[in-house]
C-alpha cells in the first residue's frame, strides 16, 4: 500500500472557480420543479454546505425541511446544474493559476487531491469538468455538501476516505477562500491555506487562522510552497 504524505482537499467556489449567480438561479429552478414556489432569497453561500443553504432556504419559505424533501430538491439542483454544463464556461472563469496549481501538485507523486466543498458532488464535477479543472482530483475521497451542515465534519470524511485508500497521510492540507474553510482546517490540525480570492480579505482570513495566505493562485511556486512546505 502506498502512502499518501500529503493530502491536499480543495474548495471550488471562489478558489478555483467562479461561478458567482449560478446557485441562485439553479435553487431559483429547484423550487419552482420541485414545490411551485417562488425564490424570494438567499442565505449567504460562502463556505457553507448545500445541507445547511437548502435546510435555510426552505425554512425562510415557510417549508419544513424534511430529509425526502431536502433530497428532492437536491436532484432539482442537480438536474438544472447539469443543463447548464454547456454553458457554465461562458458564465464564469477558472481563476488565475488554479489550472497550474493542481497539475503542480499532480506532479509530486507524494501528493493526493481531492476536495472539501459544499457543494453537492455532481454539482462539484459539473462545475470543475466545465473548465477542465477536474483531471487531477480524486473526486471518490471528498467531503461534499450532502453530508452535513458542519463543514469540520466534511474534511473528517475526506480525511477517513483517504487514509482508507492510501494509508493515514502524513500531512492534510485544506485550501480554500472563507473563514469557514479555515475552521474546519484547524478543527482536524489540518494546514489551512487561505486564498483572498472571495469575499475575505486576507487579514480577516488571517484573522480566522489561516497558516498561510496567499492573495491568488496565479504565483504557482508560492502556491506549490505553502502545500509542500507546510506552516
Amino acid at each position: 500500500m502506498v502512502v499518501s504524505k500529503r493530502l491536499v482537499l480543495w474548495d471550488i467556489d471562489q478558489t478555483l472557480v467562479d461561478l458567482r449567480g449560478a446557485g441562485r438561479a439553479w435553487y431559483a429552478h429547484a423550487l419552482s420543479e420541485v414545490l411551485g414556489v417562488t425564490l424570494t432569497g438567499m442565505p449567504p453561500f460562502f463556505g457553507r454546505t448545500e445541507r445547511a443553504i437548502t435546510a435555510e432556504v426552505l425554512a425562510a419559505h415557510g417549508i419544513q425541511p424534511d430529509e425526502e424533501l431536502v433530497r428532492r430538491v437536491w436532484a432539482a439542483l442537480v438536474a438544472a446544474s447539469e443543463a447548464s454544463l454547456p454553458t457554465l464556461a461562458g458564465r464564469g472563469l477558472a481563476l488565475p493559476g488554479a489550472a497550474d496549481a493542481l497539475s503542480g501538485l499532480a506532479a509530486h507523486g507524494d501528493v493526493v487531491q481531492s476536495l472539501v466543498t459544499g457543494n453537492l458532488r455532481e454539482i462539484a464535477w459539473h462545475k470543475l469538468s466545465a473548465f477542465e479543472l477536474h483531471a487531477h482530483l480524486d473526486f471518490d475521497l471528498g467531503g461534499y455538501g450532502s453530508l452535513s451542515a458542519h463543514r469540520p465534519d466534511l474534511v473528517a470524511h475526506a480525511v477517513g476516505q483517504a487514509a482508507a485508500r492510501h494509508g493515514e497521510p502524513e500531512s492534510v492540507i485544506v485550501v480554500g477562500d472563507t473563514p469557514h474553510d479555515v475552521e474546519a482546517a484547524l478543527a482536524h490540525e489540518a494546514v489551512a491555506v487561505a486564498v483572498a480570492t472571495g469575499r475575505f480579505s486576507a487579514e480577516e482570513l488571517r484573522g480566522a487562522g489561516a497558516h498561510i495566505v496567499l492573495p491568488d493562485l496565479a504565483d504557482t511556486a508560492a502556491v506549490l510552497a505553502a502545500v509542500l512546505n507546510g506552516h
